[in-house]
């Protein structure tokens, strides 16, 4: 059973993805919050598998509620989906680097939503193909600066070669293709890379990926 706590100021958006939720046999809402204080009080009682957060709320926004989540160990296993109606502005990219597990837009169809929730639960890759397109071409744009990383001279070169397929936006099966191996084994290279880069999930390792120099944004097309 997937747990799910929705966090969002408006109610007709929450009581929108309740009864999305509610119609599924393996997925339960645990919990429901207006603000980012309150969401962060219910991650702490119920311990959810996924927290769906609002990016833009009151009293706290999904960004800091993102951060804390992350910053505690007690809450390791929330994994944090973010809600936006802006796509990828710059709160996003803040929550991705917080520790975020990737993000939704708020007009996305049912069957997607379901979808993401399930893939955000089994910590499989969330980025789809086109939004991690957005978010190297951010990186082309204003790159962050690189850095040490912990770690980085730890990874093989599988491993390195698997961190380069996930920052593209490939899942485990299609890095498995890529790379000739078996699915358990690509997913055995991204969650070792992970480890040793010390990254929550794969949103955040691609935000990594990009960071350290593992991963280089292509050149926008003409």
């Amino acid at each position: 059973m997937i747990r799910v706590l929705l966090v969002d100021d408006q109610p007709l958006i929450r009581s929108g993805f309740r009864a999305l939720l509610d119609l599924e046999d393996d997925i339960q809402v645990v919990g429901e919050a207006g603000d980012g204080r309150e969401g962060l009080a219910l991650a702490a009682e119920h311990l959810p598998d996924i927290a769906l957060v609002d990016i833009r709320m009151p009293v706290m926004d999904g960004v800091e509620v993102t951060r804390r989540i992350a910053a505690d160990p007690a809450l390791a296993g929330v994994h944090v989906v973010i809600l936006t109606n802006y796509g990828l502005d710059e709160y996003v990219f803040d929550a991705l680097r917080a520790g975020a597990a990737g993000f939704l837009v708020k007009d996305i169809v049912p069957e997607d939503f379901l979808h993401a929730v399930r893939v955000a639960a089994r910590g499989d890759a969330l980025l789809a193909p086109s939004i991690t397109r957005r978010l190297i071409d951010r990186y082309v744009a204003e790159p962050f600066g690189p850095g040490p990383g912990p770690g980085l001279e730890e990874l093989t070169n599988r491993e390195r070669e698997a961190v380069v397929l996930v920052a593209r936006g490939l899942s485990n099966d299609e890095i498995a293709d890529r790379m000739v191996i078996t699915p358990m084994t690509a997913k055995t290279h991204v969650n070792r890379a992970m480890t040793k880069l010390r990254a929550r999930d794969r949103a955040q390792l691609v935000v990594l990926a990009y960071e350290l120099g593992l991963a280089t944004p292509r050149a926008p097309g003409p």
